[in-house]
């Protein structure tokens, strides 16, 4: 089914000389979600309101795909075909950011100018999982959130980020106290266990990984894109994640928006009004 996304604003946005559709919803300090391959998926809309909800502003970049639906296989290797080549993205190269991290960047300096509070908070998915990485050389992201990152995709243990860039996020968590969140299955095949080694060589304790089991994904009515395609756990908040207490995913859901709250100083009162299991 596809969502509408009738509750979120949509917005034109220009900046560094681009234009993207921005869903925008909700109040409180700055969230940019970003979205898995491939698109805005009626699930990566449910984790958007559940940031929303959770008391901040969801700033949604439209990054590929069409926005609310779930494309079926070949229509999702199409869109994924199409990002792979596009000038924005670098889905076969390391030891660089992505072009569309610049843009990425001024919408978070935009979100903080429009939403106040201590900072923004970023979270990638997928192909766009280590942008979040990228974004801390913003310095208005404070509370960054790396979910199963996939790029490089012809190098299991690369990142995709500069090693000058690296020193200087690496300099700034050192300088400001903060730390970065990551996320993924175990037996994920794009986001593998030499990507998230890498990473802790190049941060040492100030990322945080969470290694989920893949007993803990959810398996039940997936798109056919991700049964036919991803074909392994992977996306841990959005497709494969299981809405019940007590589940994996879902812990890792709350520990995000917990996250989000702590760095982006949310009031106690909007972290218990934070969406429970079921909804």
């Amino acid at each position: 089914m596809t969502d509408p996304l009738d509750d979120f604003t949509r917005r034109e946005i220009s900046l560094d000389g681009a234009t993207k559709a921005v869903y925008v919803a909700g109040t409180g300090p700055a969230v940019i979600v970003m979205t898995e391959m491939p698109g805005i998926s009626p699930h990566v809309a449910r984790f958007a309101r559940w940031v929303r909800d959770a008391g901040f502003t969801v700033y949604m970049p439209s990054m590929f795909g069409r926005d609310g639906a779930v494309p079926d296989a070949e229509e999702g290797k199409a869109v994924f075909q199409r990002a792979c080549v596009s000038a924005e993205f670098r889905a076969f190269a390391g030891n660089a950011s992505s072009p569309v991290t610049q843009w990425l960047r001024a919408l978070a300096r935009l979100a903080h100018a429009e939403c106040g509070g201590p900072g923004v908070g970023a979270i990638g998915m997928c192909f766009t999982g280590n942008f979040a990485l990228t974004m801390m050389l913003e310095p208005a992201v404070l509370a960054p959130v790396l979910s199963q990152p996939s790029l490089p995709l012809d190098n299991p243990g690369g990142i995709e980020i500069s090693k000058e860039e690296i020193a200087q996020v690496r300099q700034r968590l050192e300088r400001d106290d903060l730390t970065v969140m990551a996320y993924r299955f175990e037996g994920d095949r794009f986001c593998r266990a030499q990507r998230f080694a890498a990473y802790a060589e190049a941060l040492g304790d100030r990322f945080v990984a969470r290694v989920l089991p893949d007993s803990a994904a959810n398996t039940r009515d997936l798109p056919s894109f991700f049964s036919q395609v991803v074909a392994s756990p992977h996306s841990v908040v959005t497709a494969h994640l299981i809405d019940e207490a007590g589940q994996p995913t879902l812990a890792a859901r709350d520990e995000i928006l917990s996250f989000f709250a702590r760095r982006l100083g949310v009031a106690d009162q909007a972290r218990a009004e934070a969406p429970s299991a079921g909804n």
